[in-house]
């Protein structure tokens, strides 16, 4: 027996060095696919020599003799670091994610071909203008330079054995629409209002549970900044029946007047809110040819930056939320096509075939309209009424690339709105400084002129009589150079004041980020660059400032509800990551959010004004059907504080930050074991409503969306300016810099955004044969 055991206890260690001999293969192998950084490589397809400088954090600095050839280098550069997420990203466009992942992403593959953005970006590339060509071209020779250099690939590809095919022009368009869809949310307001109509809520009631813009909240632009004859537009007296929509994904961005500095020059900060991941959707990066000098954050998968400065203005961009699409409700005669103007139209039916991992294929016939692709037939739960779809970003013209080669090498205010002139979509509230001390704003894009009576804010009748009656010119687009305030603040908040010759949308994010954010800078009578730090890494909640009287109000269920009323009352509103109070007030704020679950058919229900009024004044939804005990709102919000505590108890935590953590997903990986590798999360303050945002999921408390990147420039001394982004600038998750961005992202810490880096580590591309 003894020898048995000999043999086994042998055999197992022969076992276990093999394990780890096959562990150790595997990890040389994929470390194999790191970047090169250094030395030399010769590419065909360059005309000179192009230096590529990476400092200590990785941040990359290109230095090309011409446009086309620095666009060639930074198409190289990127899929050097990004090459998966570049892959994984134009595979969404193009819906073909199953081909490589299988029958898990068949019904988003559906929904992606019904849509057609592939489509919308092959039609826009055949259409660019030759200068916006050039570019592509040149960073599509690039990323293809990078899949025929013999580098190995990243380890995704390994790991779903496959390779990726030569990049096209319309690889590249393709992104800019699936960015365009994640900030234009219209369509679904659209028919979540059509739901609720279809559940038998009243209008007057919608106004309650989706309360309009306060009339007395800032808007971006103001009244005396006007450019525009004030020839008001009245709203329709149909929007007076409909309810404004629900929460709309935040941003921020600012610029302040020399006037309010303690330098005499303009500060420009912006931080842009979106989905975080593994890796960070954003690629920090100085680009610099004859005549073009700019540095900020790129998009892997696109030539140029988008959000930055030059060595003369910088610029900043958060969400409009312009309402760009309509849904259009069909007279569907069925076997023979739809009712339009007086007349039965057949649809066109293209055929999309999908491809599935393991051999399978899928043919999928989508019905397209006059206005567009039937997107209802790619819902799981589709209306009765068959929808069609009207949106900018699938006209066959698109420049918003040449809208961004034009502002990366703007030197003045004219040039850069000149530049803007040939944006599209999504609009974006563009603020703008430059070295000679001015500030201004423009928010451009293609803005739909729909008929009297259209609000576009509920489905209409698709027969022909609300179609599009063109776009808004350029200077009709709202903007303001050096306003009398001599400061611009935007936070998805509402931009035209009363006056403005028409809307833009009905659909605004609440307030409060935006009054706060105002609220610091109009603090204090000069401001430094720290102090925009402080405003970007600010979480004092308005929110709280808002519910406390509520809580004065309350008469707690029982002693802990009575102490913690108490300790509440005495807490400032901060939403810190070690903040118990904090815990506490979200906690509480999401029971209440349950109030009209069982009216709307959702769970919870974010809507602070509509929670406010019904607290104070009383609503039908306070009373529990589950009691024999008729409860008021008050009874209902001491139930939702005893729910607060009893959940928080059940957490067995002392801190906001241990359960409110920004989660940071690969989006393949993190569905498999190798997640340990790959995902991140750390602990984060902040709430949907803060300043430094942190929103979260109400049953997880989990955070995926958040600052996704954050500037401060400085006009005065533009090097001594500052960038950040989470995880790293390397998509490969054996890197040393896959992640090394993240602590400091998390503890507001920033990187140097200056041309110029101490240390760098040289690769020179050279023309090769």
């Amino acid at each position: 027996m003894k020898r048995l055991l000999r043999v086994l206890a042998w055999l197992l260690g022969l076992a276990v060095v093999a394990l780890g001999l096959l562990a150790l293969g595997a990890y040389v192998t994929l470390r194999a696919s790191l970047p090169q950084g250094e030395g030399r490589m010769a590419l065909k397809g360059l005309d000179a020599p192009v230096e590529v400088g990476r400092d200590g954090r990785g941040v990359v600095r290109i230095r090309a003799q011409s446009l086309k050839d620095l666009f060639f280098a930074q198409g190289f550069v990127h899929a050097q670091e990004r090459l998966w997420q570049m892959e994984f990203q134009r595979r969404v466009g193009q819906g073909r994610l199953s081909e490589v992942l299988g029958e898990a992403t068949l019904a988003q593959d559906r929904f992606l071909r019904t849509w057609g953005f592939y489509r919308a970006a092959q039609e826009a590339y055949e259409r660019l203008y030759p200068e916006e060509k050039v570019a592509v071209d040149a960073y599509v020779a690039g990323v293809n330079a990078f899949l025929q250099s013999g580098a190995p690939l990243p380890p995704e590809f390994r790991l779903l054995a496959f390779r990726p095919e030569p990049w096209t022009g319309p690889d590249v368009l393709v992104w800019a629409k699936m960015m365009s869809f994640d900030l234009s949310g219209n369509w679904e307001e659209e028919l979540l209002r059509h739901r609720l109509l279809a559940r038998g809520i009243r209008p007057e009631r919608l106004l309650e549970l989706l309360p309009p813009y306060p009339e007395e909240a800032p808007t971006v632009l103001q009244g005396e900044d006007l450019r525009l004859p004030l020839n008001r537009e009245e709203a329709p007296a149909a929007l007076l029946q409909m309810a404004p929509p629900r929460f709309m994904e935040a941003s921020n961005n600012w610029v302040v007047a020399g006037s309010r500095t303690v330098t005499g020059k303009p500060f420009l900060a912006n931080d842009p809110h979106l989905r975080l991941g593994a890796p960070s959707l954003w690629f920090l990066m100085a680009l610099e040819a004859p005549g073009y000098q700019v540095i900020g954050a790129s998009l892997p998968g696109v030539p140029g930056i988008v959000i930055g400065r030059n060595d003369r203005i910088a610029w900043g961009v958060t969400n409009v939320g312009a309402d760009v699409q309509d849904l259009y409700l069909l007279e569907d005669v069925e076997g023979q096509g739809y009712r339009y103007q007086g007349q039965v139209l057949p649809y066109r039916v293209r055929e999309e075939r999908i491809r599935v991992k393991g051999g399978r294929e899928e043919t999928l016939q989508v019905r397209e309209t006059l206005y567009g692709p039937v997107i209802t037939d790619a819902l799981e739960d589709p209306p009765k009424t068959p929808m069609a779809l009207r949106w900018v970003s699938l006209d066959a013209e698109d420049h918003i690339l040449m809208a961004y080669l034009g502002i990366n090498r703007a030197r003045n205010f004219q040039e850069f709105v000149a530049a803007l002139g040939h944006y599209s979509a999504p609009s974006q509230n563009f603020v703008y400084a430059d070295v000679d001390g001015n500030i201004g704003y423009i928010a451009p894009g293609k803005f739909p002129i729909r008929k009297e009576g259209h609000t576009g804010m509920v489905p209409v009748p698709g027969n022909g009589a609300w179609d599009w009656q063109g776009y808004r010119r350029p200077e009709e687009w709202p903007q303001v150079l050096n306003p009398q305030e001599g400061l611009i603040v935007t936070a998805n908040n509402k931009v035209t004041p009363e006056g403005f010759p028409y809307a833009l949308t009905y659909d605004w994010a609440e307030p409060y980020r935006a009054e706060r954010i105002r609220e610091l800078l109009l603090a204090k009578e000069k401001l430094s660059p720290a102090d925009m730090q402080a405003v970007q890494q600010d979480q004092k909640s308005l929110l709280f400032r808002d519910f406390r009287p509520v809580l004065e109000l309350l008469n707690p269920l029982s002693e802990r509800g009575r102490a913690w009323r108490e300790r509440l009352l005495a807490w400032d509103g901060v939403m810190g990551q070690n903040s118990e109070d904090a815990l506490v007030f979200a906690l509480w704020y999401t029971e209440l959010t349950r109030l009209p679950a069982q009216e709307v058919g959702e769970a919870f229900w974010d809507e602070p004004r509509y929670l406010l009024k019904a607290l104070k004044e009383g609503d039908k939804n306070c009373d529990q059907p589950e009691t024999e005990y008729r409860e008021s709102c008050l009874d209902f919000a001491a139930l939702a504080l005893e729910r607060a505590l009893d959940r928080k108890e059940a957490l067995k935590v002392r801190s906001w930050g241990a359960v409110h953590r920004a989660v940071f997903p690969h989006a393949v990986l993190t569905h498999t074991p190798l997640k340990r590798f790959t995902d991140r999360m750390v602990s984060f303050g902040g709430d949907r409503y803060t300043v430094n945002v942190g929103p979260f999921d109400p049953t997880t408390l989990l955070m995926s969306h958040g600052p996704s990147y954050r500037q401060i420039v400085d006009l005065a001394q533009t090097e001594a300016s500052f960038f950040i982004h989470p995880m790293g600038q390397t998509g490969h998750f054996l890197s040393a810099h896959y992640a090394d961005l993240l602590p400091g992202w998390a503890q507001g810490r920033y990187l140097s955004m200056a041309f110029r880096a101490e240390r760098e580590k040289v690769l020179l591309l050279e023309p090769g044969r």
